[in-house]
């Protein structure tokens, strides 16, 4: 898929590789024993949680970030930064009371896809932080 420069079909692009990311992110953690709790559960004025997932009695909070395999473009996981992890925070208290998960532990973690120009995904790692 060609990406040209008119705004709509860019972010049409965009949206489409991360929905790809997404799913391949939660395809990942499933095949490893993890359990989907939520996916895009959003909280309206603060944020949204891409994957929440369970796996021996811990939640786990998965931003998806996705970036293409070429130039110098940094590390899906430096895309996380105060104000994104804040958010991701602030969400998830919203998500944990909405939810009644009190006294859960809790793991954040980044689920980095890194795909080609065409958007295949060519590489899914998921990364505690």
């Amino acid at each position: 898929m060609e990406i040209r420069s008119d705004t709509n079909t860019n972010k049409t692009y965009l949206r489409t590789i991360g929905d790809r990311g997404e799913e391949a992110v939660a395809r990942y953690l499933v095949d490893r024993g993890f359990r989907i709790i939520a996916r895009n559960y959003n909280v309206p004025g603060i944020g949204e949680l891409d994957i929440v997932v369970e796996k021996e009695g811990v939640l786990y909070i998965t931003e998806v970030k996705s970036r293409r395999n070429i130039g110098p473009f940094p590390h899906s996981a430096e895309a996380v930064d105060f104000r994104k992890r804040k958010r991701l925070y602030n969400a998830t208290r919203h998500f944990m009371a909405a939810r009644g998960y009190f006294g859960r532990d809790i793991v954040f973690q980044i689920g980095c896809v890194t795909h080609d120009e065409t958007g295949r995904i060519l590489k899914v790692e998921v990364i505690p932080f």
